[in-house]
């Protein structure tokens, strides 16, 4: 009998667009360090954690700040985006996603999210996913940001499922690095010239047939 495989969800891009109330609050934050904060400068905090986020837009104005300031930062940051993802419904969640897991749920397989995200459990519930996760890794349980593995490996352990036997779905470049690395099947949800690395890329699950699925599985 084969092993059971494990599919892999990233939340923000993935499973819902939080990446723009992302977006907003960053950018309200840079604004009020003087520093111009742009969409394409955006794209760089794809995947990475807060406390790195923050050290990227201070080094795009050339600043810097004392650690209390910059924890007080963090802060602000993190409570202007849940004031975002609380009025989030299950309008937010992403085209065809309920019914990719649907069907993954209806033929037993483990379903686990794996993201940097550290309110992953929160938006989850807002949007009633909540249920359908084997297994939940978010920003509160490792300690090395994607490309660095470890939020699949740990996912992939959680539910006892053997690295190669795993699916990733991803949304950005250092998601699908870090799946690669892992040895897990990698499928990149958004721009095949910008998740090139990815085993198979789609521009959303709209675009995933049943049989690729079943392709998947087998």
């Amino acid at each position: 009998m084969k092993e059971k495989k494990g599919f892999i969800f990233d939340l923000d891009g993935v499973i819902v667009d939080t990446a723009k109330y992302h977006f907003l609050a960053w950018k309200n934050l840079a604004e009020e360090l003087d520093i111009n904060f742009t969409e394409k400068d955006n794209e760089r905090l794809k995947g990475v954690s807060r406390v790195r986020s923050l050290e990227i837009i201070l080094e795009l104005g050339n600043k810097t700040l004392s650690k209390e300031d910059f924890d007080n930062y963090l802060v602000q940051k993190n409570e202007e985006y849940l004031d975002y993802i609380d009025k989030m419904d299950e309008n937010e969640i992403l085209p065809d996603v309920l019914k990719t897991l649907k069907f993954l749920k209806e033929k037993g397989y483990h379903i686990v999210l794996g993201s940097a995200s550290k309110n992953a459990r929160r938006i989850l519930k807002q949007v009633n996913l909540i249920d359908y996760f084997d297994a939940i890794v978010d920003g509160n349980d490792v300690s090395k940001a994607k490309p660095d593995p470890e939020v699949f490996v740990i996912g992939a352990t959680k539910v006892g499922v053997e690295n190669e036997a795993c699916v990733v779905f991803e949304d950005s470049v250092a998601g699908i690095q870090a799946s690669n690395t892992a040895g897990m099947t990698s499928i990149g949800i958004g721009s095949k010239t910008v998740l090139g690395e990815a085993d198979y890329v789609f521009a959303d699950f709209t675009e995933m047939s049943d049989e690729f699925l079943n392709k998947l599985i087998k």
